[in-house]
């Protein structure tokens, strides 16, 4: 491409960094959670929620159970202010809730913002400033000490307010823009902060270390994390908070390396929602920690619901391949993922397995309220026999003998071809109905009725209808079906093998049918095949054989 000659890192590695946080391989316990859909969620949306909707969504939240939620900058506008006065007024926020409200370091800004928490029983102050290079020089024009300065009078501020106000609070810093921003000042900066505060463990700080744009790998911002942890002060009386943007498609990597790191908390939003490519995606965060065996303490066991809810109020799209709330994530159309899948879901009914592996699956998709018939086997012209089978199978009770599978597999395939599109389950069974199912034409079964000879043979008097015209035969077999195959065969004059016969019983409710299927293989070698359902097994048996024999016919 032209022009990559003008770019260049804009990012400052820590030197000889320890890496300590580079031999653990997974996040071992959920991080403190805070959503940021109603404040840098809400900045970003076309259409800014409205108050009714930002106070549906507060509750939404509560609901999948966020203890931690920024409501807004109150100094920014009368709806951000009246949203906060009536989560206060109206006594929304629940007694183990606490509502963060965002603040520049400006005086007459930090006036308004603690205005708008009067009455509030807990509340998280958060200031912030920006600090990076390009911040410092080309938007503010001041030095080092210059912003320092910015940061210390808010927080002084923030501290005098505090002290005249009721209920309690909590402050947080942000040094915005960090990840621009050399570590050894974005640490000094902070330090000057925390002395002010003086954060206690009944009182702890929160420092904030934003990825408010994403410039380098994952693993350069964990090392910026770590050190942030080894060289801040009063270390055990702070929080340690992450509020990654997804610029370079790493917000999830960012957040997970970060939290090996040291960091103890997550300021994130649902879906990923936010400024420009969006924040980190909290859904695929906490999914990620849930799929290897770690509590993630939010309830996402109704993902379909949060979508709908999210995609209501915010007007925004989950897209279909989102991890784990796409509607297409555990979708496999290909037929050997098919296979896989049903192969390990059958693995597992016969094991009684302890811990999920199913190929292909990274978790059970009923763990978030997705359903496998109608979210994981999805059936198209790439689907295989296996996918085919399963549908089949657990939705209707259809257990094809196993060198049925392949025969129906390319019929489904062919419908689906056909028709360019995607099938549903109804549609697959219905496919398979016409085509195997009790057919009547034109071979149509009558009547029938049985005489027992000796050394274990059968005699069968066969009423059949032939294009509308009744005929009769009789003939002996080693048994019922083959007596009337034989019938059939002396009556029609035609030649087959039959070489497969398998049944299973239908549930219904309180009744069962019998469901039967025959394989007649014609005098060529080639395979037919017949269903049939009925409520006693030899109806059943019966009808599969005509229907088999029709289908010959047929061809």
């Amino acid at each position: 491409m032209k022009n990559f000659e003008n770019y260049t890192r804009q990012y400052f590695p820590v030197e000889n960094a320890p890496m300590r946080w580079a031999k653990k391989d997974y996040v071992d316990h959920a991080p403190i959670w805070c959503s940021v859909d109603l404040r840098d969620g809400n900045q970003a949306l076309i259409n800014p929620m409205t108050l009714e909707e930002k106070l549906d969504f507060f509750k939404y939240l509560v609901k999948i159970g966020f203890k931690e939620i920024e409501v807004g900058f109150p100094a920014a506008s009368d709806t951000e202010y009246e949203f906060c006065r009536a989560l206060i007024e109206q006594k929304l926020i629940p007694d183990d809730v606490v509502i963060q409200v965002l603040t520049q370091s400006r005086e007459h800004i930090i006036k308004k913002t603690f205005e708008a928490l009067k009455g509030v029983k807990k509340a998280i102050v958060h200031l912030y400033n920006s600090t990076s290079v390009a911040q410092r020089e080309q938007v503010f024009r001041k030095s080092k000490q210059e912003i320092i300065d910015i940061a210390v009078t808010g927080a002084e501020l923030c501290k005098q307010y505090r002290e005249k106000a009721e209920g309690t609070y909590y402050f947080e810093y942000s040094p915005e823009s960090f990840t621009g921003t050399e570590p050894e000042f974005a640490a000094e900066i902070c330090n000057e902060v925390i002395k002010i505060w003086e954060p206690i463990p009944d009182n702890k700080v929160i420092i904030n270390l934003p990825v408010t744009v994403s410039h380098s790998m994952p693993h350069v911002y964990a090392n910026q994390v770590e050190y942030m942890c080894d060289n801040l002060i009063d270390r055990e009386n702070l929080i340690i908070s992450l509020h990654p943007h997804n610029d370079r498609g790493c917000a999830v990597a960012d957040s997970e390396m970060g939290l090996l790191a040291g960091a103890d908390r997550i300021e994130g939003t649902l879906f990923g929602n936010g400024e420009r490519t969006g924040n980190v995606d909290i859904v695929t965060l906490a999914m990620n920690m849930f799929s290897q065996g770690v509590d993630p303490e939010l309830d996402f066991e109704n993902l379909p619901d949060i979508v709908e809810h999210y995609e209501k109020i915010t007007d925004m799209k989950v897209y279909d391949r989102q991890p784990y709330s796409g509607k297409l994530v555990f979708a496999a159309f290909s037929g050997s993922h098919q296979d896989a899948i049903a192969k390990g879901m059958n693995w597992r009914k016969e094991k009684n397995c302890k811990h999920w592996t199913v190929p292909y699956l990274p978790i059970d998709p009923e763990d978030i309220g997705r359903v496998y018939e109608a979210d994981v086997i999805r059936i198209n012209s790439q689907s295989g026999k296996g996918g085919i089978g399963y549908i089949l199978e657990n939705q209707f009770g259809i257990v094809l003998p196993k060198n049925m599978k392949e025969t129906v597999g390319y019929m489904i395939k062919r419908v689906s071809d056909n028709a360019h599109r995607e099938l549903k389950p109804q549609e697959v069974y219905d496919a398979f109905e016409k085509e195997y199912i009790n057919k009547k034409t034109p071979v149509k079964f009558k009547e029938y009725h049985y005489q027992q000879l000796p050394e274990e043979r059968i005699k069968a008097d066969v009423t059949i209808e032939v294009n509308g015209e009744l005929k009769n035969r009789k003939a002996e077999g080693n048994g019922r079906l083959d007596a009337v195959s034989n019938a059939i065969k002396e009556e029609l004059g035609i030649e087959y093998t039959l070489h497969t016969y398998t049944e299973n019983a239908i549930e219904e409710k309180s009744n069962s049918r019998a469901m039967s299927y025959v394989g007649i293989k014609d005098k060529d070698g080639k395979n037919f095949w017949g269903v049939g359902i009925a409520t006693d097994i030899i109806d059943s048996s019966l009808k599969a054989l005509v229907s088999a024999v029709n289908n010959m016919l047929k061809d």
